[in-house]
């Protein structure tokens, strides 16, 4: 049973939905893939060599995982930003994983267009290099935005 969040208008959730959408894509090119095999069936009778109706299954098979991980992908979050701090979840085991960085913890940061970097030290010798490809790109610029605007107001 999932918790409810305290105070969700004080935050903002990334997901990993920039990955998504290929995850999606090779759903449905599987499902077409496992219903033209399923429908090889009907000929079956004219041309023998066709492949047996039961080799749909396997791409059916990839197609529901596919979903499923995109659906994954879709929903759970990648960073959310809190009051207390930034809250990174890995891919696998997120919530054994999971990273709280606290705003005092970040003296600076550095973004490009693939990867944000937290520095801890005003040497930027230290830090956290999180990656902004899982991120949609839309997305990007707003989690930028809000990772600055948040450490500028914490001095």
């Amino acid at each position: 049973m999932a918790s409810k969040i305290q105070s969700p208008e004080q935050e903002l959730r990334f997901t990993r939905s920039g990955q998504a959408a290929v995850f999606w894509l090779a759903a449905a090119v599987l499902a077409a893939a496992a219903v033209t095999l399923a429908a090889t069936s009907f000929y079956r009778d004219i041309n023998p060599c066709l492949p047996h109706p039961a080799w749909a299954l396997a791409p059916l098979a990839a197609a529901t995982a596919s979903a499923r991980l995109a659906w994954r992908l879709t929903r759970h979050a990648y960073l959310i930003l809190t009051p207390i701090g930034i809250e990174i979840f890995p891919f696998l085991r997120p919530a054994a994983g999971m990273n709280l960085v606290a705003w005092q913890e970040i003296e600076a940061m550095e973004a490009d267009g693939k990867r944000l970097t937290l520095h801890h030290n005003a040497e930027k010798t230290s830090g956290i290099h999180l990656s902004l490809r899982p991120i949609r790109g839309d997305r990007r610029e707003l989690l930028v935005k809000a990772v600055a605007g948040r450490i500028k107001a914490s001095r």
